[in-house]
């Protein structure tokens, strides 16, 4: 129950990103990179932004099949990792896009989440993105084990799933990639619908969070 509440409010907070992201910025694009059956389409101003979806080419052909017409958006079978997405969706202009990571980068590679945010800041001006991390001692040794015995137990995933890109403070990424500047940063625990309210006062607001940054 924890998890599923965690995951709802988490995808509400996105959404509300989103939302903000287009009032301010019309025609924007949206791209929700390594989106699996996310279906935040139909829950943000659609008629106002060009959404783009990116995932693995399996991922998404299971999409088409399972939703089968209701997919009315652009979608990009390729990793995030690639670099010829960039390209492909700044062909035209790299102004006003929303880049939406969420539950992803943690999951990844550190140097190729940082080469990934370096690639962002050369190709996209006057952008933002946000993206979900984890403190950096969940990607090491004892507490490494623990998440991993956390996703086997309470999702039943047992495929070498484990943290692999955290960062001790969010300003962090400003470093490795400085047209990144954070504007904005949120935890589970900060919500108003998460009881009781003094988890945000034990030191858990900064071991899983959201980042969000312009992209200069």
């Amino acid at each position: 129950r924890a998890l599923t509440s965690h995951i709802a409010i988490r995808a509400r907070k996105y959404d509300a990103i989103v939302n903000a992201y287009i009032a301010h910025h019309p025609g924007c694009t949206v791209i929700n990179l390594g989106c699996g059956f996310d279906t935040r389409f139909w829950r943000i101003d659609n008629q106002n932004c060009r959404y783009i979806e990116l995932d693995l080419p399996a991922v998404l052909e299971l999409k088409k099949r399972v939703l089968a017409n209701e997919l009315a958006y652009e979608m990009i079978g390729t990793s995030v990792l690639e670099p010829s997405w960039i390209d492909q969706v700044t062909a035209r202009n790299n102004r006003h896009f929303l880049l939406v990571a969420e539950g992803l980068f943690m999951y990844l590679p550190r140097p190729a989440v940082l080469e990934l945010l370096q690639r962002c800041t050369a190709k996209f001006a006057d952008s933002q993105l946000v993206f979900e991390v984890v403190t950096e001692k969940y990607t090491r040794g004892l507490w490494k084990k623990i998440v991993a015995r956390k996703f086997r137990s309470q999702m039943g995933v047992d495929a070498g799933a484990s943290y692999n890109f955290g960062v001790k403070r969010g300003v962090e990424i400003e470093e490795v990639a400085p047209g990144l500047k954070v504007i904005d940063e949120w935890s589970f625990v900060e919500d108003d619908d998460v009881y009781p309210h003094i988890l945000k006062y034990l030191g858990l607001a900064r071991t899983q969070w959201t980042v969000t940054a312009a992209i200069n």
